[in-house]
């Protein structure tokens, strides 16, 4: 079978057969169906219409053996690493991770006996000193949030494949039109599927993707746990996920555009953005992304203040949680994504108060870049 482009794959993928020959994939809005021949069939057993079609075309989008939609990014974070972490184990995690995640592996996988070293997914020469008899799992971010650090990703997946360790990671900012992640060589590759792939602002989702054994334990894991998509979610973000090529382009050219443009202004102190060459891991991204996310980070020279002025002068930009929709958002870490860090966690993590996180939509990136040049003035 002759290899086909990311953007037919998203339009195609997983629906060789046409039900009933309707075009668009019908909404299976029920919770059960009759008993025949093949196995049970439950909305709850991830194993409905909508569910096994979005779950094929997710595993075609991330190379790999097998995708299971959940019923939000933190379900597939969770759900992913109770899979592979059991009482007793050690896990070696990223040490600038989601806030969401972070607090799951401090706390509930604490209560569960599972103890964690962060480590520096950069600095390769400290890891062997980190491994434990117990070392079960490593899990890394493809590119942080918020200061958008790319760390050794070719290198995490060398490492845990030495040592015979899980390898985890949360593709969420990066996207498979970006870095397919599965494909790269991680056994899962997680994503808040609330953000770039439905794109929509519309739906809460999350995708487990990766080598066929561990996504389909996930998946027997996730019956208990209850992490199913219901019906109707799973058709809006087919949708979504049917758009990502045309949307990513978009997203990656404007906030590359918008980086540089904040990059060459006197009022900012820092930009971080993979995409420009003052990025301290740009070789490294240009390398192994398609393109750079639409999101960026910046750091105002008059603080607070002047970031709070900033925000209220900035008519396009929408001040509110999340990221990756079509249109563009703005927040402060330190009071959303972080906010369950203590003041020492977030200052240890770089994560200051005046820190605006961006994510950048679909507007004309002109118009994008006026409103900023307005508001600074």
């Amino acid at each position: 079978m002759m290899t086909r482009a990311i953007d037919t794959q998203l339009i195609h993928a997983g629906e060789e057969r046409r039900i009933e020959g309707a075009i668009r994939m019908p909404i299976f809005q029920t919770a059960m169906f009759e008993h025949d021949d093949s196995p049970l069939r439950y909305v709850r057993y991830n194993n409905t219409p909508n569910q096994i079609v979005l779950n094929r075309k997710l595993a075609v989008l991330e190379g790999a053996e097998e995708a299971l939609v959940t019923g939000s990014g933190m379900a597939a974070i969770s759900g992913a690493l109770l899979t592979a972490l059991k009482p007793g184990d050690h896990l070696l995690a990223q040490d600038t991770l989601y806030g969401g995640t972070h607090g799951f592996v401090r706390t509930l996988l604490a209560d569960l006996g599972v103890s964690v070293s962060f480590f520096d997914a950069d600095a390769p020469e400290t890891w062997n000193s980190l491994l434990q008899a117990n070392t079960r799992a490593v899990y890394v971010e493809s590119i942080t949030n918020p200061l958008l650090h790319v760390c050794d990703l070719e290198g995490i997946v060398a490492f845990a494949q030495a040592n015979k360790l899980v390898s985890l990671i949360d593709n969420t900012f990066a996207t498979p039109f970006n870095y397919p992640a599965a494909a790269a060589g991680f056994d899962f590759s997680l994503h808040s599927a609330t953000k770039y792939l439905n794109g929509h602002s519309d739906v809460v989702a999350g995708v487990i993707t990766g080598k066929g054994d561990w996504v389909r334990k996930a998946g027997k894991n996730l019956k208990q746990l209850g992490g199913s998509l219901d019906p109707h979610a799973c058709f809006l973000l087919h949708r979504g996920v049917q758009t990502l090529a045309l949307r990513m382009r978009q997203h990656n050219a404007t906030a590359h555009a918008l980086a540089e443009f904040l990059d060459s202004k006197d009022e900012i102190a820092w930009v971080y953005h993979p995409g420009l060459r003052s990025h301290p891991q740009h070789e490294r991204a240009s390398r192994l992304f398609e393109g750079f996310s639409g999101m960026l980070s910046i750091e105002l020279k008059g603080g607070l203040d002047a970031t709070e002025k900033l925000m209220s002068r900035l008519q396009i930009p929408v001040y509110a949680p999340s990221l990756g929709g079509i249109e563009s958002l703005m927040t402060r870490p330190a009071i959303s994504s972080h906010a369950g860090l203590t003041p020492e966690e977030r200052e240890a993590a770089g994560i200051r108060d005046f820190l605006l996180r961006i994510s950048v939509g679909i507007e004309d990136c002109q118009d994008l870049i006026d409103d900023f040049e307005q508001a600074l003035n």
